[in-house]
C-alpha cells in the first residue's frame, strides 16, 4: 500500500487491484501499537468475573440458578392461583399446557372458562356420585376396601391407594409425561393434579415428579433454556432483542441463544450449521478420494497410488494390472508405451481431449479439497489455541494472581488487567475462528469484499498475536522474579493498552462482518458517483486518488461530500464528527 491516498480509486474500486483494504499501513500500526488514544483505569475494582461475564452483553440475558427457577415458578403458579381463584394444582396444570405463560392462561380462562375446564380436565364436579355405603369397589383391582383406603380425582372415580400408587409410579417412571397424567379410567379426561401425587407415592417419586416440574419451566417456556455445556445446571432468561444472542453463563461457557452452538459472532447460525455439517459429513472424505485416487478399471475400486511407478497392481482378489495414467491393462504397456514413468498413449489420448472430462473432475475435487483445508486447518487452530487461552486464564485466577501479588506487593484488585487481557485473548480467539468459516463461505465472484475481509483478518490476526504474546510471554519475567519491579509498571500499561485498542478493532470487525462487507458496497457507490461527476482529483491537479486535499475545512473530503479518516482512511458521511470503524474524532 503506498499511502492511504490510493484508498479510493473511483477507476478501480470493484477490483480493488490498486487498494489493499480500507485501512493503511501507518493506521495498522497506529491502531494496535499507540498507548496515546487508549483510556486505562488500573484502579477499578469490579464485584466478580462471574457477574460481569453474566451483564456484560448490555444485559439482554439473565442467568437462573435451581432456586432462582423454583422462585419464579412458584410465582407463577401464586399469581394464576390467586386471580382465577382456583388450586394451586390447578394453576400448575394449566401453566403447564400453555407452556409457562401467565398472560395466555389468563387470556384463556377469561374467553371461555368452560372451555378451557373441560379441555384440560378441571372439573368443577364429580362426573359419579359415590355410594355411602362405608366399603367401596376399586375401579382397577376390583377388591372392595373401605371408603378411607379409596381415592379419587374431582370426576369421583374410585381407585385404591395401591392402584393409584402403581398407576402413579409407572408414569413417573416413564418420563415427563407424568406431569399430564389424568384419570386412570379410560373414559375420563380429569387431570391428576401435584397435591394428589404428593399423597399417594414415595419421596423418591415425588422428588421426580418435581423434577419434571422445575425442567418443563425451562424447557416449555419460549424465552428461556438450559445452558448446553456438558454438566451444566443453570438456565438463561433471554429477554434481549433479535441481534444479539450471544449469552455466556456462570459456567464459564458462551453459547449461542439461538441455535445452542458455541458463541458464534460474527457469523450466523445458518452458515454455523452448514460449517458444521460439512466438518462432519461425507462429502469431504469423496472429495478426497476423487482429488487422490482412481478405480481400478477392472473391480472399480478407489486406488491411491503411493510409489513413484506408473505400474499399479490392484489389491487381492482383484491383483489386476494397469497403467496409472491412461488405466489401460499393463500387458498392453512396456519400452515401446514409455516405460514405467511415462505413458504415451495416455499423452496421445489427452491432446485429443478423451481425458478432458475426468481430469476436470480430479482438478476441481482437488481445489475444492484444498480450499476447505485452508479454511478448516485455521479454524481448528485457533480453536486449540483458544482452549490452551482458556486453560491459562484459569491457572492465572486459581495459582498465578496470588503470587505476583506476593512478587509485586499488589493487591489481586490492582493486577485485574491481566485477567481481563486474557478473557478478551479467549474471546478474540473465538471471534478469528470463525471468520474462516465466514471466508469459505463468502462468494469468489466478489473480489473487493474478499480482499477487503482477508486483509480485517489479517491486521486481527497480527494484533491479537501481539497481545497474546505480550500476556503469555512477558509476564514470565515477572513471575519469576524475586521483589517488585520498575518495568512491572510499563507492562501494566502496555497490556492493558493492548487489550484496549485489540477489543476495540474486534468489535469493529464483527460488526463490519455482520453487516456483510457493506462498506466495500457503500465506498464503490461513493467512488463511482466521483467518476461520474470528474473523475479522480488527479484529473484536477489534486494528490491522490479521488480524495481532496484543498485544506481549509475541506480537509480529507472528496467531491461527494465524504470526509476520510486520518487514522483508518475509512469514508464516513460528511454529518458524521466520528470515524464509525475506528471512532477517532474528526479532524
Amino acid at each position: 500500500m503506498d499511502s492511504e491516498d490510493d484508498m479510493h480509486d473511483a477507476n478501480d474500486v470493484e477490483s480493488m487491484d490498486d487498494d489493499e483494504g480500507f485501512y493503511s499501513d501507518e493506521m495498522g500500526m497506529d491502531y494496535y501499537g499507540s498507548d496515546d488514544d487508549v483510556d486505562v483505569d488500573f484502579g477499578e475494582d469490579n464485584e466478580g468475573i462471574k457477574r460481569i461475564e453474566a451483564s456484560r452483553a448490555e444485559n439482554n440475558f439473565i442467568i437462573l440458578k435451581e432456586s432462582d427457577i423454583k422462585q419464579r415458578q412458584e410465582e407463577d403458579i401464586t399469581s394464576v392461583s390467586t386471580v382465577l381463584s382456583i388450586s394451586r394444582a390447578a394453576s400448575s396444570i394449566l401453566l403447564r399446557y400453555y407452556n409457562w405463560s401467565v398472560s395466555e392462561v389468563h387470556e384463556a380462562w377469561f374467553a371461555d372458562e368452560d372451555k378451557v375446564r373441560k379441555t384440560f380436565g378441571l372439573l368443577k364436579k364429580p362426573v359419579i356420585q359415590l355410594t355411602s355405603s362405608r366399603e367401596l369397589t376399586c375401579g382397577i383391582c376390583f377388591e372392595a376396601f373401605h371408603r378411607g383406603s379409596i381415592r379419587s380425582a374431582a370426576c369421583g372415580h374410585p381407585f385404591c391407594c395401591a392402584c393409584w400408587e402403581g398407576y402413579i409410579r409407572t408414569s413417573i417412571g416413564d418420563g415427563p409425561g407424568c406431569l399430564i397424567l389424568r384419570c386412570p379410567d379410560p373414559s375420563c379426561g380429569a387431570a391428576v393434579g401435584q397435591d394428589m401425587i404428593t399423597m399417594l407415592v414415595s419421596d423418591e417419586d415425588n422428588r421426580k415428579y418435581s423434577r419434571y416440574l422445575l425442567r418443563s419451566y425451562i424447557e416449555n417456556n419460549k424465552k428461556t433454556k438450559w445452558c448446553p455445556a456438558p454438566g451444566c445446571e443453570y438456565a438463561v432468561n433471554f429477554v434481549g432483542d433479535d441481534e444479539n444472542y450471544d449469552v455466556s453463563c456462570l459456567c464459564s461457557y458462551g453459547f449461542c441463544w439461538n441455535c445452542t452452538e458455541e458463541a458464534h459472532r460474527p457469523v450466523d447460525c445458518s452458515t454455523v450449521s452448514k460449517w458444521i455439517m460439512k466438518n462432519s459429513a461425507e462429502s469431504e472424505n469423496m472429495n478426497w478420494i476423487l482429488a487422490n485416487s482412481k478405480p481400478c478399471p477392472k473391480c472399480k475400486r478407489p486406488i491411491e497410488k503411493n510409489q513413484g511407478c506408473m505400474h499399479m497392481t490392484c489389491t487381492p482378489p482383484c491383483k489386476f494390472e494397469f497403467c496409472w495414467l491412461c488405466l489401460g491393462a499393463w500387458s498392453d504397456h512396456g519400452e515401446r508405451t514409455g516405460g514405467f514413468y511415462a505413458c504415451n498413449r495416455y499423452e496421445a489420448a489427452k491432446q485429443e481431449g478423451v481425458y478432458d472430462e475426468t481430469e476436470r473432475r480430479r482438478e476441481m475435487a482437488k481445489n475444492s479439497l484444498e480450499r476447505y483445508t485452508h479454511y478448516y486447518e485455521r479454524w481448528a487452530s485457533n480453536q486449540l489455541s483458544r482452549q490452551k487461552a482458556l486453560a491459562d486464564l484459569h491457572q492465572m485466577r486459581t495459582v498465578h494472581m496470588e503470587k505476583l501479588s506476593d512478587i509485586q506487593r499488589e493487591p489481586e484488585s490492582q493486577l485485574k488487567f491481566i485477567t481481563d487481557a486474557w478473557q478478551q485473548i479467549v474471546e478474540c480467539r473465538r471471534v478469528l475462528k470463525w471468520t474462516y468459516a465466514y471466508g469459505y463461505y463468502l462468494p469468489e465472484h466478489e473480489h473487493a469484499k474478499r480482499q477487503f475481509f482477508e486483509y480485517l483478518q489479517g491486521e486481527a490476526e497480527s494484533g491479537l498475536e501481539r497481545l497474546h504474546q505480550c500476556a503469555e510471554k512477558e509476564l514470565q519475567q515477572f513471575l519469576s522474579a524475586d521483589g517488585p519491579s520498575k518495568e512491572f509498571i510499563d507492562f501494566h500499561t502496555k497490556l492493558a493498552g493492548l487489550t484496549g485498542v485489540t477489543k476495540n478493532y474486534f468489535e469493529n470487525l464483527v460488526s463490519a462482518l455482520e453487516n456483510g462487507l457493506s462498506d466495500v458496497d457503500s465506498q464503490a457507490t461513493c467512488s463511482g458517483s466521483s467518476s461520474k461527476n470528474g473523475g479522480s482529483s488527479k484529473a484536477k491537479g489534486g494528490k491522490g486518488k479521488g480524495t481532496s486535499r484543498a485544506g481549509g475545512s475541506s480537509k480529507n473530503v472528496d467531491s461527494t461530500g465524504m470526509w476520510t479518516c486520518e487514522y483508518c482512511t475509512y469514508a464516513n458521511s460528511k454529518h458524521s464528527t466520528t470515524c464509525h470503524m475506528c471512532h477517532h474524532q474528526r479532524r
